[in-house]
């Protein structure tokens, strides 16, 4: 089974081993070399990446690579695999083990986020801009009515995949792409990311991880959830303190965690 899963990445990092993860440096238009493939060669956005953050290796990945399945991790966040091993990436999800699923599904995505207090809607208008929402919705009013339904659905949620992660076998990804990139690039037209702090200007690849579980829901995907590991410690106190600043006092987020 011919797998690619480019590990999307800014900087110099750990890589797994296994022969079909392909570190690939985002951003790169404009960037020094770090050593690894780069996602402004070929077709590419890559000069976008400020906006689009790691959807510009996922283009470059969906018109470049011609693999039977492939997919998108990041540097720093991983599908687990179920063996165990001395360090995390001794338990990074291997061929063998995404194998055994593909055979079984054409599509792998992490573990649903839970919001138990917010719904999906509420959650990124707390934390982020509400209008980016209303603009995608009538987006989709616009130009592809039949996923109405679909959006709604999602807003009203509280779970979701996230952080644009994913394999898909190829005809997947192509009817997957073909969509989001459509959606955000008129997204892009309505848009003023002069307007928006660092942070914030990169609404495109938010936007992108509510069009998956959309996209997911109108065409009826089967796919297998796959628990989500992190190489990096996660400052929890800083993600909750954020979130309470964000729901009850206005206070939009200002960075990762």
């Amino acid at each position: 089974m011919d797998i690619e899963i480019i590990v999307a990445t800014h900087k110099p990092y750990k890589m797994p081993t296994d022969s079909m993860y392909v570190p690939l440096q985002v951003g790169a238009y404009g960037k020094k070399d770090i050593g690894f493939l780069r996602d402004n060669t070929g077709e590419n956005i890559s000069s976008l990446n400020p906006y689009f953050c790691e959807l510009t290796g996922l283009f470059w990945a969906w018109k470049n690579l011609k693999a039977d399945y492939i997919g998108l991790t990041h540097y720093r966040r991983h599908f687990r695999g179920s063996h165990s091993g001395e360090n995390r990436f001794d338990r990074v999800l291997n061929k063998k083990e995404a194998e055994a699923i593909l055979q079984m599904t054409d599509v792998i995505l992490p573990k649903k986020r839970h919001y138990f207090i917010e719904t999906i809607y509420s959650h990124y208008a707390h934390t982020h801009y509400e209008r980016e929402l209303i603009a995608t919705r009538q987006i989709l009013v616009e130009n592809y009515p039949e996923y109405v339904p679909s959006w709604d659905k999602v807003m009203n949620r509280r779970s979701a995949h996230m952080f644009n992660m994913c394999i898909m076998k190829k005809d997947k990804l192509d009817s997957y792409c073909s969509f989001i990139f459509d959606v955000l690039d008129k997204l892009n037209q309505k848009v003023n990311v002069s307007e928006y702090d660092d942070f914030q200007a990169r609404l495109f690849g938010r936007i992108s991880e509510l069009l998956l579980d959309v996209w997911i829901d109108h065409n009826h995907i089967q796919y297998k959830e796959v628990p989500v590991i992190y190489m990096e410690r996660i400052n929890w106190w800083k993600k909750g303190t954020s979130f309470i600043k964000a729901k009850f006092f206005g206070k939009k987020y200002e960075g990762s965690f």
